[in-house]
C-alpha cells in the first residue's frame, strides 16, 4: 500500500516542541502521528482521556507558568508562605 500525504495546519512552536519531544524518544513527527492514528483506529477512540479542567486547576497551571514565581531559599520559607 502507498502511503498518503496529510497537510496539517499546527502553531509552529507547537510543532517544534513536538519535534523535539519526539527526536528524545527516537521518533519523528511522521512516526508519532502515525503511532497516533493507529492507536485511535485500534482503540476506536483517542488514545488518552480528554478531561475539561476545573476553574482552580486552569488557574493553578497558568500560575504555575508565570516569570515571576516566587523563589524560597529553604523549604522552611517555602512551608512557612504555605502556611501563612
Amino acid at each position: 500500500m502507498s502511503d498518503t500525504r496529510i497537510s496539517l495546519r499546527i502553531d509552529p512552536e507547537l510543532k517544534k516542541d513536538a519535534q523535539e519531544l519526539y527526536s528524545d524518544l527516537g521518533l519523528d513527527l511522521t512516526s508519532a502521528v502515525t503511532m497516533f492514528l493507529k492507536q485511535s483506529v485500534r482503540e476506536q477512540a483517542l488514545p488518552f482521556k480528554p478531561e475539561l479542567e476545573d476553574s482552580e486547576s486552569v488557574q493553578a497551571r497558568k500560575e504555575a507558568f508565570k516569570k515571576d514565581l516566587k523563589k524560597y531559599k529553604t523549604v522552611d520559607d517555602w512551608w512557612d508562605n504555605l502556611n501563612a
